[in-house]
């Protein structure tokens, strides 16, 4: 699975990004996708993920109630809807997909076999 990752931009602070991830070759039904950040200097954190194609989503408490991950399984695309930005979003989001990622591993980032480049989101204040 070869993963491209967009929509990253500048914003100002309460403004409004949605990030994509497009999959060559498809995501299979049975696969979790995720969405991580890495901000300069610090590790790669968990956003949200959702488990296999019509499972139920999980989101990083920071992020809950402003982000929402969704999926186009027509389109093999996966979503990162990003709501009211904060500064501390400020990061490179990365998307990645598990082939056999559980429930109670998608936090973790070493769970995904597959991410894509990266693209840079920037909220000022």
């Amino acid at each position: 699975v070869q993963l491209q990752a967009s929509g990253g931009g500048s914003v100002q602070a309460g403004g409004y990004l949605r990030l994509s991830c497009a999959a060559a070759g498809g995501i299979s039904n049975t696969y979790t996708v995720g969405w991580f950040s890495q901000a300069p200097g610090k590790e790669r954190e968990f956003v949200a993920a959702l488990f296999r194609s019509y499972g139920r989503a999980y989101y990083a408490d920071s992020v809950k109630g402003r982000f929402t991950i969704s999926r186009d399984n027509a389109k093999n695309t996966v979503y990162l809807e990003m709501n009211n930005l904060k500064p501390e979003d400020t990061a490179v989001y990365y998307c990645a997909v598990g082939v056999g990622t559980i429930p109670s591993s998608l936090t973790n980032s070493r769970s995904y076999d597959y991410w894509g480049q990266g693209t840079l989101v920037t909220v000022s204040s």
